[in-house]
């Protein structure tokens, strides 16, 4: 058992708000160490109250035992700070498919820009508008396109 079989592994388990991506491209596994049948996984939450942590530590957790491991520690990292930056190009482009506008790269400070601008994920249009700051979960926002007339989400950058 190696670092890639156990990153392989993961990309199975998928954040319980977002079921088509994987914790791996989501960005929050950020260490991945194994010596022997010891396994230890530092994952850093999209937001610290995050309700998918528990569920995403037990999946991880599961198949590393699947994968043969004898000691699983997964360690939620508080103090580091998750950025959207840290989605794998993969990863948005999961997010687009499945119909909620992938974050921008955002520079080392976000701007107002960033919260209000979104990409339509239908029609790729950028004449949208933020219609609510509050979606349906801590991440996202909503956003209706002016072009296609869609109302769509929009994982909010940070």
């Amino acid at each position: 058992m190696t670092q890639e079989d156990i990153l392989a592994r993961l990309q199975t388990v998928m954040d319980p708000e977002i079921p088509v991506l994987s914790v791996v491209r989501m960005g929050i596994i950020h260490e991945v160490r194994v010596q022997g049948d010891e396994v230890e996984i530092d994952m850093v939450p999209t937001f610290a109250g995050c309700p998918a942590i528990a569920v995403m530590r037990q999946d991880i957790e599961r198949v590393c035992y699947e994968a043969g491991a004898g000691t699983v520690r997964v360690n939620v990292l508080y103090r580091k700070s998750w950025s959207t930056n840290q989605i794998t190009p993969e990863g948005k482009h999961t997010l687009k498919t499945f119909g909620i506008s992938p974050p921008p790269e955002i520079g080392p400070e976000l701007t107002p820009e960033d919260l209000v601008q979104a990409q339509c994920p239908r029609c790729d249009s950028y004449n949208t508008r933020l219609m609510n700051s509050f979606g349906p979960t801590a991440c996202r926002a909503i956003h209706h396109c002016d072009d296609c007339h869609e109302t769509f989400e929009q994982m909010k950058p940070l």
